[in-house]
């Protein structure tokens, strides 16, 4: 089955472009989470920081190491690392390293989204 990816430029007022590969679309989704994609970022890249409203969202990392920034502040994360955005709170990653940084992200609705 054929995957579709995307290049999306200053992604929440992040720095360059962050490559989005989409592992279910919406229908296999079913109204429970909003995004299930492989992340690609390139060195110097970054994803800005944002706040989940209606939804909470986990990463995890797969190859590289980033600057991971929350509420609680920043630290670096790498291979095996799992971070946890909650509904109302906030976070961005940044690829400071020298090779890509790549990772599963998952976004899940707080509450089932009706289906039109």
């Amino acid at each position: 089955m054929m995957r579709k990816i995307e290049k999306k430029e200053n992604v929440f007022g992040g720095k360059g472009a962050v490559f989005f590969e989409y592992l279910l679309d919406q229908q296999q989704l079913g109204g429970m989470c909003r995004l299930y994609a492989k992340i690609t970022m390139k060195p110097g890249t970054s994803l800005g920081y944002h706040v989940h409203q209606g939804d909470s969202e986990a990463y995890y990392i797969l190859s590289g190491e980033g600057l991971y920034t929350n509420q609680e502040g920043s630290s670096t994360v790498a291979v095996g690392d799992v971070t946890f955005t909650a509904d109302g709170q906030g976070h961005a990653i940044e690829n400071q390293g020298d090779q890509d940084l790549v990772f599963m992200a998952l976004v899940i609705y707080t509450q089932k989204q009706v289906q039109a």
